[in-house]
């Protein structure tokens, strides 16, 4: 088993001089543990003392609480440590001035996925845009992608821009959240103090189970490995009117609707070359969201090849055939979702209207899938730079 440590770990483990004299506010999840699984908070508050003087929390908020997407959770005083909690999501998503007065820096400690939608990364940019404009210095804790460095997918239509996706990146981004910071702040031309405390150990390639970390859910329905493996294509499901597995114990892995015949939906996944995984038929009842209560047809994705698995693919092909076998169902949800009020949600997750249009016209989601290389090859060449891990 590999000895990484997190940037987390290596702030610990040089003590506070990276810090040092600086007054600090921390945005943290649950996930922001260090390797004997400890949290970030009371990690920092030991390491920092009275420095430490305000914490932030993004979707799902610091202590991971908040279910629905929609729902914001007010700020609070964190009893453990008495400091005051600012929520990033909901009535503020960027850090306002009275926030961040009287800090130094900003410690961004976020474990991301490795998707466009999960909407920590959107959470670090507008924090670097308001301390780019509030003159604070930005500190990202470093840590690994779980689901390496592979990409996939279409880049984001800036016309298409939510919080689901702010800057066109890839459905898949194979990248650390320091490396988009690095990314980021070039992309927006900020002019910003900015230091990414690296990773060490970690190989680009590896996944999350190689690392010998603890696996914390960053949000609640990113209960395991599996999950984050699917969810780069599995997430565009929030787009349709089909269960994505909420309220099972199996959320993004299994997918279905009242009325969807698993069998057939399976079989016909089963001719599309889609390595790394098997489309196995299921019936369930979700116990929240989508269908609640209802028993619903579909697939379980069981992914039975990490390395080959291609997430993208498989459930754009997933929806295209939903729409084959049922072409009356009213597939797509509707507004609003994620602050978006009036684009339709499948498109600003997919980051434009190609797929939507490709599955109503009964499009090859496979041709779409390979149309998609030559940007993907583009945004690589981009990023080259600002990558910090082999």
């Amino acid at each position: 088993m590999s000895e990484v440590r997190t940037g987390l770990d290596v702030l610990l483990e040089r003590g506070s001089t990276t810090l040092a004299g600086d007054r600090i506010g921390l945005l943290a999840h649950p996930a922001s543990v260090d390797r004997t699984w400890r949290h970030a908070v009371p990690r920092l508050q030991e390491l920092l003392g009275d420095r430490l003087r305000v914490l932030f929390g993004p979707q799902h908020g610091l202590r991971g609480e908040t279910q629905d997407n929609m729902i914001e959770w007010a700020g609070y005083r964190d009893p453990r440590t008495g400091l005051p909690v600012h929520s990033l999501y909901g009535e503020h998503r960027r850090p306002t001035a009275a926030m961040l007065e009287g800090l130094d820096t900003l410690v961004v400690d976020l474990q991301d996925v490795g998707a466009r939608y999960y909407t920590f990364v959107w959470t670090l940019l507008l924090c670097l845009e308001a301390c780019a404009a509030a003159g604070k210095r930005v500190v990202v804790l470093d840590r690994p992608n779980p689901i390496g460095g592979a990409m996939e997918g279409n880049l984001l239509d800036p016309s298409f821009r939510s919080f689901v996706g702010l800057a066109p990146i890839p459905m898949r981004h194979g990248a650390t959240l320091g490396e988009l910071a690095t990314w980021l702040r070039r992309w927006a031309d900020l002019d910003l103090d900015l230091e990414v405390i690296e990773i060490r150990g970690w190989r680009r390639g590896m996944l999350h189970d190689e690392t010998g970390l603890p696996w914390v859910m960053p949000s609640p329905n990113m209960p395991t490995l599996t999950t984050a493996l699917v969810y780069p294509g599995a997430c565009l499901l929030e787009g349709t009117t089909l269960s994505e597995g909420r309220g099972t114990t199996r959320p993004f892995e299994i997918v279905g609707a009242p009325g969807l015949d698993p069998d057939a939906l399976a079989d016909l996944l089963a001719r599309h070359d889609l390595p790394g995984m098997v489309a196995r038929p299921v019936h369930f009842q979700p116990t929240f969201q989508k269908h609640a209560g209802e028993l619903c047809g579909g697939v379980q994705v069981h992914v039975t090849d990490r390395a080959a698995f291609q997430p993208v693919r498989t459930y754009v092909a997933l929806v295209a055939e939903v729409r084959r076998i049922d072409p009356g169902r009213a597939l797509w949800r509707s507004p609003p979702y994620e602050y978006e009020h009036e684009k339709l949600p499948i498109d600003i997750l997919a980051g434009g209207t190609e797929l939507r249009e490709m599955v109503d016209d009964g499009g090859d989601p496979g041709a779409l899938v390979d149309r998609w290389h030559d940007s993907l090859a583009g945004f690589a060449a981009d990023l080259a730079g600002d990558l910090r891990y082999a």
